[in-house]
């Protein structure tokens, strides 16, 4: 089998000493400078035999310990957030997927210096950034480019962006982001691309018009450099959004409510550099979770976002999947039977998600990929994205009784024994999920554009084959 290649590679070491266990991700081989090279992401248009792919040869138990990455959906704002500042920035605990790469390769293409000083820390140093466009072809291979406005339009009173890409899971609103930008305050204007302009943002009280996590971010970022003080009401709390927040205090901002769905900011003249340490990701934790009970085994979670997994234990524990905390570590026991709990007088329950402090919608997926293997019947709602769940005609091939009842809703009857199939991964999320039920299924499955999977799960292949997991990575022209 090919062995897949870093696409960027950095010196430096893991922080402090891991556990007894601990599958690391794959270190860097070699220093370089640059954030990626040319030719690294594979074309939208590229056939199917022209990508890597998994094979998977399912029906294994897994055993062990394993470590969530770096929050993803923390990194990126955080990325952004340095772009405020003509300090460095230094970001620790960052993962080492496709979307952080892609962001970092557009930020430094708007001048800033890149450079990885250990395997999962990054000083980002945008002294060098002026007021700019950021380029179109990269801005649609990522969706968290839009985090760009609030920080360039609050530093240098402008900024052309066009739209952003990322997972197609159904219509992601930028509405919200644009009123917040005019209530500080700035001219928006949108003729296929987004040119925002404000000589000086001032505090507003901002209702925003649906608790949208980048939205959120976005207003943030663009505030704390606000003459005066606003207050966003109807804001984001999710993990990752307080995350930001920390990492703006930390650079000097001035925020209050943090945690909360309404935020006070008040404006300081210039923030400062900082360093910061990226928290554990909490959705790659659930997932673990459900990749436990899919495969009948019995996992440890080590030094898992326990604080921030209450509503993630308490849906799988609808589905019969039981959990422990031991300290930090969160122990999946995947290996006793699961059983869906009915709701009062034997009423079928659901699982649904929603804003933060609600089961993640990035979530969903994993949860009826999980729900295939519990014995008894459960309604999913996903209510957020109305594309997202269209991933389950690819279960219901390979043997899964999934009925869906419109865009946003499937029934789930299980358990189900699964077939190996050659499916695709749609979505970071769906992909994770076809993953897990190949590594439950019975024989064998290839995995193909899983370069979705690797936009939000580090080394995937090899910190699940550090479980005993059976999986292996073709390349284009390899055997398998």
């Amino acid at each position: 089998m090919s062995r897949r290649h870093d696409p960027v590679n950095r010196p430096g070491r893991l922080l402090g000493p891991p556990a007894p266990g601990y599958v690391p991700p794959r270190p860097a081989p070699e220093a370089h400078r640059s954030v990626a090279r040319p030719g690294v992401f594979t074309p939208r248009h590229g056939r199917r035999d022209d990508m890597p792919h998994f094979v998977v040869e399912g029906g294994h138990p897994l055993s062990g310990r394993i470590r969530p990455a770096g929050n993803k959906n923390a990194a990126l704002p955080a990325v952004a957030a340095a772009l405020l500042t003509d300090e460095p920035v230094v970001l620790e605990n960052v993962p080492r997927i496709r979307d952080v790469l892609t962001l970092l390769e557009i930020v430094e293409s708007l001048g800033a210096s890149v450079a990885w000083r250990a395997d999962h820390t990054v000083e980002v140093d945008a002294s060098g950034v002026g007021a700019g466009v950021v380029d179109r072809a990269q801005a649609e291979r990522i969706r968290a480019s839009v985090l760009l406005a609030g920080p360039l339009l609050a530093r240098f009173g402008s900024v052309t962006l066009p739209p952003p890409g990322g997972d197609v899971i159904g219509r992601r609103r930028l509405d919200t982001h644009f009123l917040a930008f005019e209530a500080l305050g700035a001219a928006v204007e949108l003729d296929g691309e987004f040119h925002l302009r404000a000589p000086r943002l001032r505090g507003a009280d901002v209702f925003l018009d649906e608790p949208s996590v980048t939205a959120t971010e976005n207003a943030v970022m663009a505030a704390v450099l606000a003459e005066g003080t606003t207050v966003l009401r109807n804001a984001a709390a999710e993990p990752h959004v307080q995350d930001l927040c920390h990492l703006l205090t930390a650079m000097g901002a001035r925020i209050d409510g943090i945690g909360t769905g309404r935020l006070e900011i008040e404006g300081v003249e210039r923030l400062r550099g900082a360093r910061f340490r990226i928290g554990g990701d909490h959705i790659e934790a659930g997932s673990f979770i459900g990749l436990a009970a899919v495969t009948g085994s019995r996992l440890t979670v080590e030094q898992a976002p326990v604080e921030h997994l209450d509503s993630t234990l308490l849906g799988f524990r609808r589905l019969g999947v039981e959990c422990s905390i031991e300290g930090t570590d969160l122990v999946v026991h995947g290996d006793r039977p699961c059983r869906i709990r009915p709701d009062a007088f034997k009423a079928v329950p659901k699982i649904d998600d929603g804003p933060w402090p609600a089961f993640p919608a990035d979530l969903t997926s994993i949860a009826v990929v999980t729900a295939t293997q519990c014995e008894g019947t459960i309604l999913i709602h996903e209510k957020m994205f109305e594309s997202r769940m269209f991933f389950t005609d690819k279960l219901v091939a390979m043997g899964a009784q999934i009925i869906l009842c419109d865009p946003h809703r499937a029934v789930v009857v299980g358990p189900s024994e699964l077939r190996g199939a050659s499916v695709e991964s749609p979505d970071i999320r769906a992909g994770m999920a076809m993953l897990i039920a190949a590594l439950g299924a019975r024989g064998t499955s290839r995995i193909h554009n899983i370069r979705q999977i690797e936009r939000g799960y580090e080394e995937i292949d090899e910190r699940l084959r550090g479980l005993g997991a059976r999986i292996e990575r073709v390349e284009p022209g390899g055997l398998g």
